[in-house]
């Protein structure tokens, strides 16, 4: 296939492998002429690259880890020009971040893999790049995108510094024995200390100043310098061609044309379309119908190659059968299983159920094609009295949760109500049983409490960076949520890490927003689960005209519970609608009411016809109405209540009265 010259401009390929009109400015033609001017391909005449020439040498796997909003997605965008992978032009903004709410929210949820050819010191290469999350309620996509790297470019923003998911990215990466590439990005905003920086990137991380490159990913300042030093820096794969052909499936998608999308990462051997593949987890053999590079969308390739990361199509159809962390090798050929992926552990769960009962399959479904995309999420059957059937969903964070609802109204239109997040506790029982508790329903009853000898809570370990002057605020901070001091540093001489022991309870809500508006934003947290220990809980029963609404209970400390439960009933009374009753919103512990408000009636006047005449007239008409709404309160039963009712109790438990 050849396209014809419709313009007098060249465009050269920076690879060096051709030279190809730059034909119209229709991005479908443009994106074809990239093809055939930077990719190499096969023979036969079909548009599949030939990838055969890629030894493991010709290889480079890597990441960009860094802290939120340090520039991640500009950096990606500006490698993707360099190598000739995207067209450049003023439009390419967080090219890799697809999904609408990582335009909307301006972060990246989602690690994206995307290859690239390059040409260095007259050999051409392949570099499989993967763009990762900054914050750190998505940590486990920044672990699993690791796995299938052999090295990492470590950003740090030139004028905020070391921030705490930049300590936290590292040592995941030096976890993995990967080789790190530190990069400062950032240096021409005028706030930027560059020097000051790197000074603290060697004395946290023990990286040679003299290695840092200097860049601005938004002007393209010394980009240019970082390939070549991927190269020269980080390993190749270590890989076989000669060897059975064995995979690791480290994250998949699912489209509604082809099935599940599985992205592999080939150790060893040879794969090509119409082969026949086993998973190791579920034993089940695929026919391969379709394979490729992420180049940067799926285009098709002859074969994939030991070292080589791409897409494969096997024609799965159900999403339970893709399993993260998966083998898969040659029917005739088993193969040792790589020990996969630890399961993500929960922090946070919540109740999800869809606002209309007939819509339960469709949430079902959704939520089957979602997990299938976001691993770390965990789904369990559950039922409540008040919301009917629905899930309990287990996340890593309250913005993971919050995303996760998002993506499932915006991609899959499934309206839910969400209710408000609880962590796992642990009830310890005099006769040495033990449960865990998921959701305060499961909370020990009033009866059972007299065999329980103790609750335990999860507890984190937080690290927080910020400037000096905001130590007294936050240590202060910490102290309100339960927290006790661990390790106190001075990264320089104005920057402070501090280390608190803390209830994952109390970071649930409005932690982080406090941390924030308390250092005017100059703060950063992260942090790691450390286990559990004993604390005084109890359960907080939110009650309508006397009936509890399982959907609304919560656990929290004996010592805030009654505070917590009047800011609560005080909360819930804004949201709650009037109806033609008096509504009565209480909070009781243990069976003692500790907090009442009212929600008044709404008042019909029916005595307005009544000029004059006798006094009784118009009380017959006042009693009749009275009567008219017992008898509605008792047939009408609960109370109507809005998606924010169940969502008012995660705007926080620290507010004041």
């Amino acid at each position: 296939m050849r396209l014809s010259v419709l313009s007098s401009k060249r465009w050269t390929a920076p690879c060096g492998i051709g030279i190809w009109s730059r034909v119209s400015r229709s991005p479908r033609l443009d994106a074809m002429v990239r093809w055939y001017a930077t990719a190499p391909r096969t023979g036969s005449g079909k548009d599949h690259l030939d990838l055969s020439q890629f030894t493991p040498d010709k290889i480079r796997n890597f990441s960009i880890i860094a802290h939120i909003d340090h520039g991640k997605s500009t950096l990606a965008d500006r490698l993707l020009e360099h190598t000739g992978t995207i067209q450049r032009n003023d439009g390419n903004k967080q090219v890799l971040d697809k999904l609408k709410v990582e335009r909307e929210r301006g972060i990246t949820v989602k690690a994206q893999t995307v290859s690239m050819f390059y040409s260095h010191n007259g050999e051409l290469y392949v570099l499989n790049l993967i763009d990762t999350p900054g914050h750190v309620d998505f940590s486990y996509e920044v672990s699993r995108s690791l796995a299938a790297c052999q090295g990492a470019i470590l950003l740090v923003d030139a004028s905020q510094g070391i921030q705490a998911q930049t300590v936290a990215n590292f040592f995941l990466a030096f976890g993995e024995n990967l080789t790190v590439v530190p990069v400062l990005n950032k240096v021409d905003l005028p706030s930027a200390d560059a020097q000051k920086v790197c000074n603290q990137i060697e004395s946290t991380f023990e990286l040679p100043t003299d290695q840092i490159i200097r860049i601005s990913a938004k002007t393209g300042v010394n980009v240019d310098q970082i390939l070549p030093m991927v190269i020269d820096k980080m390993p190749p794969p270590e890989g076989d061609r000669t060897k059975p052909f064995k995979a690791l499936l480290f994250d998949t998608w699912y489209d509604q044309y082809l099935g599940v999308i599985c992205l592999m990462a080939v150790k060893d051997g040879v794969l090509k379309p119409g082969e026949k593949i086993v998973s190791a987890h579920s034993g089940l053999a695929y026919e391969v119908t379709n394979l490729g590079l992420m180049y940067p969308e799926q285009t098709p390739a002859a074969a994939l190659y030991a070292g080589q990361v791409g897409y494969v199509i096997l024609g799965m159809k159900t999403c339970r059968d893709a399993h993260i962390g998966d083998t898969f090798y040659h029917q005739s050929q088993p193969v040792e299983p790589f020990p996969g992926f630890a399961p993500a552990k929960s922090m946070v769960f919540a109740g999800l159920y869809p606002m209309d009962a007939s819509e339960y399959d469709k949430l079902s479904e959704a939520l089957e094609r979602l997990t299938l995309n976001d691993a770390s999420v965990s789904v369990v059957k559950e039922t409540s009295s008040s919301l009917g059937q629905g899930f309990r969903l287990g996340f890593l964070g309250t913005l993971h949760m919050d995303v996760f609802r998002q993506r499932l109204e915006e991609e899959h239109e499934a309206t839910v109500i969400n209710t408000a997040p609880t962590v796992p506790f642990r009830v310890l029982y005099k006769d040495g049983s033990e449960k865990l508790i998921r959701n305060p329903a499961e909370f020990p009853e009033i009866e059972e409490l007299s065999k329980v000898d103790h609750f335990l809570e999860p507890m984190v370990l937080g690290t927080l960076v910020f400037p000096e002057e905001y130590l007294g605020s936050l240590m202060d901070l910490c102290g309100n949520h339960r927290g006790e001091q661990v390790d106190f540093t001075y990264i320089d001489d104005s920057r402070v890490m501090i280390k608190y022991k803390l209830p994952m309870s109390e970071i649930l809500t409005e932690f982080y927003d406090q941390l924030k508006s308390r250092t005017s934003g100059y703060a950063s947290f992260d942090y790691e689960e450390i286990g559990y220990e004993e604390a005084d809980m109890v359960k907080i029963n939110l009650l309508l005209n006397g009936k509890p609404v399982d959907a609304l209970s919560t656990i929290v400390h004996r010592v805030q519970a009654e505070r917590v439960a009047k800011i609560w009933v005080k909360r819930l009374k804004k949201v709650v609608q009037r109806q033609l009753f008096e509504v009565a919103i209480q909070a009781s512990i243990n069976g003692k009411i500790v907090a009442r408000e009212s929600v008044t009636a709404l008042r019909k006047d029916v005595t307005a016809k009544c000029y004059g005449g006798d006094i009784t007239r118009k009380m017959k008409l006042l009693e009749k109405q009275k009567a008219g709404k017992k008898k509605l309160k008792a047939v009408a039963g609960g109370v109507q209540l809005p998606q924010e009712a169940f969502l008012t109790l995660m705007s926080g438990q620290h507010e004041d009265d």
